[in-house]
């Protein structure tokens, strides 16, 4: 008996369909600074791109979208998921202030469907030329045996740059400080697998009243969102931003206290922001308590900026002319914990 890569369950031929189905979204996204990008071994980005920083330091971020693709596959929807995993590392590299330079992505399949590698890809794709992100290109992998019938998995790389001086790093924070968040558009690619489990067995495709007649695939499929602007507004006021945490994995509790020097804390106020008609309802049908409810969803914070509170007024004002809607959700003070008030 003989037998090809085909099979094996690896059909080459479907993988160079997806590669022609998805190049043309990924080349709008090309600067000069590109030398090669898809089909090439690996891309080539000129440093030039930030020749005029004086002392450049390169900012790297990876992540994946997560048991999100679960609530895609289910709802035949994988547009979103490109700008999900785009978003989420600009926003990773945002925090130490780095601007975005080049992302490259990486897709698994237990079996290829080009269509779907190609919306994925499309979708981040046009998040990248939005921002003014190089699209390098990335990897699709078909492994069967490894990832069950019609899944899939999603990584993210994304490389930035920021001159040494501009580093954010909270170093400079200090008691009395104020932290001012800014909406997230739903649970963006973080506590899902929460979410699948108490919203089992409810109909994903009916309009609810308690989300304001929107659908839970349309909910939970919410593409995350980035905050690169609203810093980028922030900066050009010469407000001085001392910290900033991007809301993910672990929530408020857990995600302020990275950027946090030794001996501060943060005292947050939880009626200072509403909370999304989404995070009720897993909170209600979760019956977590409110600290777990916040170490496990971001409930409706997914950027938060930390500045001086002589600044706080100048600095709202500044983000509401940038579109934004923040909130003053609390102060930081000594000691070594998020207190939830």
């Amino acid at each position: 008996m003989t037998m090809d890569y085909k099979d094996a369950g690896v059909d080459i031929a479907e993988g160079n369909r997806a590669v022609e189905l998805m190049k043309g979204a990924v080349e709008r996204t090309y600067t000069p600074h590109v030398l090669a990008g898809v089909g090439a071994f690996g891309g080539l980005f000129s440093a030039r791109a930030f020749s005029d920083l004086k002392d450049p330091v390169l900012v790297a971020s990876t992540d994946g979208v997560g048991t999100k693709t679960k609530v895609a596959v289910q709802a035949n929807r994988f547009g979103g998921l490109g700008a999900d995993i785009v978003h989420h590392c600009v926003n990773d590299l945002l925090v130490q202030g780095a601007r975005p330079l080049f992302f490259l992505d990486y897709i698994a399949m237990g079996k290829l469907i080009p269509e779907r590698v190609a919306e994925v890809v499309t979708g981040a794709a046009k998040a990248c030329e939005k921002l003014g992100v190089a699209h390098l290109g990335g990897e699709t992998a078909e492994m069967p045996g490894v990832y069950l019938p019609g899944e899939l998995d999603l990584v993210g790389t994304l490389i930035g740059v920021v001159d040494r001086e501009n580093v954010v790093d909270g170093h400079t924070l200090e008691a009395g400080d104020v932290l001012i968040g800014l909406p997230s558009s739903g649970l963006h690619t973080n506590g899902f697998s929460l979410a699948r489990k108490v919203l089992e067995g409810l109909n994903f495709d009916e309009a609810r009243a308690d989300l304001n007649g929107r659908t839970l695939f349309d909910a939970l499929l919410e593409p995350h969102r980035e905050y690169l602007g609203a810093y980028r507004a922030l900066q050009d006021a010469g407000l001085e931003v001392r910290g900033m945490a991007h809301i993910t994995g672990g929530g408020l509790v857990e995600n302020l206290p990275r950027v946090f020097p030794a001996g501060l804390g943060a005292r947050l106020k939880r009626s200072s922001w509403p909370v999304p008609p989404l995070f009720q309802l897993i909170v209600e049908r979760s019956g977590v308590d409110v600290r777990e409810a916040h170490s496990a969803l971001n409930m409706g914070i997914g950027f938060v900026f930390m500045l001086p509170a002589a600044q706080l007024e100048r600095a709202l004002t500044v983000l509401e002319r940038a579109g934004e809607t923040p909130y003053t959700i609390g102060t930081l003070q000594a000691g070594e914990d998020v207190v939830l008030e």
